[in-house]
């Protein structure tokens, strides 16, 4: 799963980073709000933490900007303005949840945790798919009842194919969900097929076979049956 951190404080940015990084979400960083703008209107994520006060704007005229374009982006408001006036404007706006400083950084990863599994996956915290167990909590995957290892880029890859079940998805997209921004230096996205090609492996070693469809010259799809 893909963040945002909108935040202009550097110790703290670096902070949740680091947290939310040992947690398995892969993390991006903006410091000002010309940067924070232009990272939302290039890329994909799953959540946005926004701080409400940034160098150059205010974080509403982002959540103003994501909801304008229908993004559905998860969006916690991460700020020190605990005022009940910025909660209800950022609400109305189109934020998900407010979260006021200073708070636990548990406390974050479960409020992110919620978001994305009420987004995207139906408030479950169980997923399963052609036979597929995943507990989104312990980030684990089964198949007939046996357990199924999966290398953390795998499992993120696998996590977005079932998110998007039955739908297309191009060789770009899969590469800037697991590089995020990065997905700018890469010379190809060649990585993608060797991740997917490990991944098919395991499924069908597991007894999941022909899940993953190659869409020739497009993309891959995931499909249910």
């Amino acid at each position: 799963m893909k963040l945002l951190i909108i935040e202009d404080e550097r110790e703290l940015s670096d902070s949740i980073v680091a947290y939310l990084s040992s947690e398995n979400y892969l993390c991006e960083q903006a410091f000002t709000c010309d940067e924070a703008k232009e990272k939302v209107e290039l890329y994909d994520y799953d959540c946005v933490l926004l701080d409400l006060m940034l160098p150059g704007g205010n974080g509403l005229d982002i959540l103003r900007n994501i909801r304008n374009k229908n993004n559905p982006v998860g969006v916690i408001i991460v700020s020190a303005k605990d005022s009940l006036e910025d909660k209800v404007r950022g609400l109305e706006i189109g934020a998900d949840d407010y979260l006021a400083k200073p708070f636990h950084l548990p406390e974050l990863s479960m409020r992110i945790y919620a978001i994305i599994r009420r987004k995207e996956f139906s408030a479950n915290n169980v997923l399963q798919s052609n036979g597929i167990t995943i507990n989104l909590l312990s980030k684990t995957v089964h198949i007939n009842n046996k357990p199924v290892l999966l290398t953390r880029t795998e499992y993120e890859l696998l996590l977005f194919l079932i998110g998007n079940k039955n739908k297309v998805i191009s060789k770009g997209a899969m590469a800037e969900h697991l590089s995020g921004d990065m997905v700018d230096m890469l010379d190809n996205h060649d990585f993608v097929y060797t991740h997917i090609k490990n991944l098919k492996a395991k499924l069908a070693e597991a007894g999941c076979k022909d899940c993953i469809k190659n869409v020739y010259g497009t993309g891959y799809k995931w499909v249910e049956s």
